[in-house]
């Protein structure tokens, strides 16, 4: 499955996904058969691996999202949307939610005026992100703001380009998120 991981490349024709959509190798091309538990394990490993994160970090997330009122899978989305690092990438501050990490963990973007270097930290509605004066020159902060219109900005979310800034206008509900993540396959997994 496509997870977006390259950032810009997976939009065009050189995407690896593209060009061959089987695991490499001899054997690569068979058919493999899952077990529920493996179906329900290559969800939750697809879903760490798209937002980026340790095994520990997404059982923490799912347990505060078990804790929370609603649908334990939809708060658990949630949750992951979010985070500081995905904010920054559904923005187009960053072209995949790696570099987003990065330019988080390196003191390029203010939170409402503070400085703020933690990728895991979670908005609310309101927060106002800006890139901090001296990182607008910055190549890769230019060019994916630039290549936002492929994407789009989710419309939770507000971007203003000019002036390097975005605002969290709602949280993020099921609807908004577009991957294809079947989330109670996460849930059925965790809760046995």
């Amino acid at each position: 499955m496509k997870l977006f991981l390259k950032g810009d490349r997976c939009y065009t024709d050189k995407c690896a996904f593209e060009r061959h959509s089987y695991p490499p190798g001899q054997h690569g091309q068979g058919r493999a058969k899952f077990s529920d538990f493996g179906i329900q394990l290559r969800e939750k490993q697809k879903v760490k691996r798209m937002y980026g994160l340790l095994e520990k970090q997404f059982r923490s997330y799912f347990a505060s999202a078990d804790r929370q009122k609603g649908i334990t899978g939809t708060n658990l989305l949630t949750l992951l949307e979010r985070r500081f690092d995905n904010v920054i990438y559904r923005l187009g501050f960053a072209i995949s939610r790696a570099q987003a990490r990065q330019l988080v963990s390196h003191n390029h973007f203010l939170l409402n005026g503070q400085k703020v270097n933690i990728p895991s930290l979670l908005v609310n509605v309101g927060d106002v992100i800006e890139v901090k004066e001296k990182s607008r020159e910055i190549p890769q902060i230019i060019e994916s703001l630039k290549a936002v219109e492929r994407r789009g900005v989710p419309q939770w979310l507000e971007v203003d380009k000019d002036n390097f800034r975005g605002t969290v206008r709602l949280l993020p509900s099921r609807e908004d998120i577009t991957m294809p993540i079947q989330e109670h396959l996460i849930v059925e997994l965790y809760s046995k």
